[in-house]
């Protein structure tokens, strides 16, 4: 859980400087060629993602897409490798990335949200495979269907 808490904060943090620094935001992004349509886009996903791992729901998930959003934005944003700075953060998103697929290869742990709902029910997620088997099953059926009576005609 703490882990959980140490990397969430990192992209609360930005997703809040992004947020009350808006116009600042864009013209950084903008230095670095990328387009200013993509900061809702930035901030929803630090955001959302970050509350997600804090509260431990859907952690694997959030994990997974906050590592690829760290080396995804680590090219275009850190490229002046000369920059001691920049060379820094650079270096820092790879490790933070690594973090996150951690938390995609395990999951949350015990205090989390993900926990509670298994303990809850064990069998949730065996039952969301019987659901969707039997929906593909119908569907395979009714498209059988259609095409034997388009067959006919």
């Amino acid at each position: 859980m703490l882990g959980r808490l140490l990397l969430s904060a990192i992209f609360l943090h930005e997703a809040w400087a992004k947020l009350t620094g808006y116009a600042m935001t864009i013209a950084y992004m903008q230095t670095f060629g990328v387009p200013a349509v993509l900061l809702p886009f930035a901030i929803a996903v630090e955001l959302g993602c970050a509350l997600l791992i804090l509260f431990g729901f859907q952690t694997r998930l959030a994990g997974l897409l906050l590592a690829s959003f760290c080396v995804t934005t680590a090219f275009p944003s850190h490229t002046r490798l000369g920059d001691r700075n920049q060379l820094l953060h650079f270096e820092k998103d790879f490790p933070i990335a690594g973090g996150f697929l951690v938390l995609f290869a395990q999951g949350a742990g015990n205090w989390s949200v993900d926990a509670w709902m298994k303990r809850r029910d064990p069998d949730r997620r065996l039952q969301f495979r019987s659901i969707f088997r039997r929906s593909v099953q119908r569907f395979a059926a009714e498209n059988a269907t259609n095409r034997k009576m388009e067959s006919d005609t």
